[in-house]
């Protein structure tokens, strides 16, 4: 029961297959801490031990979900700040850190240990970065049923689990990197001027708009527009146009008996070598093999 102190951890057995997955889970658990209650209550090993005073440093990436009550939090690359409900933690090897719930509130704390080249993968593209520990992601159920079912599944042991719960890790680190990119674009201006110009691309793919025409089209700078698009999406307008432009043509060369110089011509290129020119180069193969591997 939640007003009562409670603990449930777990350290799992990885095999030599296991590793070669790519990512591992290590260790899961949670413990909820009540108003005025002792911090940590888990005894770990000495890997894991931890006191809030002193901190600690890990071999493995930790993600510590905190879903009520408050705190704080530290590492060598993040001075301290104060951490709320709805606030996911991740932990980096090797980055010394601490962290703690206020006495008067306590907190409920989930974590799920992990390590492979998958997750090492991602914060080599700064996906993820020490000095960007603390993301804020609200009250998920979805996310705490994540921790759940991997705590199941973990406890069960069946052949094959490791692979199963590493997989909900990476969704876990997936939903995590969504809601954050999300909720840090609030402004609802910005989210509905990107979709406005999305919308714009999609229908006019046969006789585009450049991006300057859109950006006037919404009342906008070009610069403005251009640098704002990049960061909502990832990639520039020019970009997301020409991506449209391909699922457009792979949708012709599946569903209409088009020869490729009628596409290319629907599809504003010049000739029918400039367009088979920009298929392979985006999709690895002519327009023509794609349409026999397809049909």
């Amino acid at each position: 029961m939640k007003n009562q102190q409670s603990d449930l951890l777990r350290y799992l057995t990885i095999s030599s297959s296991d590793e070669e997955w790519g990512i591992v889970v290590t260790t899961v658990g949670y413990q909820f801490i009540p108003p005025q209650g002792c911090y940590p209550l888990s005894r770990h090993p000495e890997s894991y031990n931890f006191q809030p005073q002193t901190g600690r440093i890990l071999n493995e990436y930790q993600l510590v979900y905190i879903t009520k009550g408050s705190g704080y939090f530290s590492s060598k690359s993040c001075k301290e700040c104060r951490v709320t409900a709805g606030t996911m933690i991740l932990l980096f090897p090797g980055e010394w850190h601490s962290y703690y719930p206020d006495k008067e509130s306590g907190w409920d704390e989930h974590w799920v240990g992990f390590r492979g080249i998958h997750i090492d993968r991602r914060v080599d593209r700064k996906f993820f970065t020490k000095e960007q520990p603390i993301y804020y992601i609200g009250i998920s159920p979805s996310v705490i049923q994540l921790y759940e079912d991997i705590l199941r599944i973990a406890k069960e042991e069946k052949s094959g689990y490791q692979a199963m719960i590493s997989s909900m890790v990476l969704h876990m680190l997936g939903s995590v990197y969504y809601k954050n990119r999300t909720m840090s674009f609030a402004n609802s201006y910005i989210v509905d001027k990107v979709t406005e110009a999305r919308q714009l691309m999609k229908e006019n793919v046969e006789d585009p708009l450049t991006p300057e025409e859109i950006a006037h089209k919404l009342g906008l700078g070009y610069s403005w527009f251009r640098r704002t698009f990049k960061e909502y999406t990832g990639i520039s307008p020019a970009q997301y146009q020409a991506q449209q432009r391909l699922l457009r043509a792979k949708e012709l060369l599946t569903t209409t008996k088009m020869n490729i110089s009628e596409i290319a011509y629907v599809l504003r290129f010049e000739n029918a070598g400039q367009f088979s020119t920009f298929f392979k180069k985006k999709e690895g193969v002519t327009p023509s093999e794609f349409r026999d591997r397809n049909y």
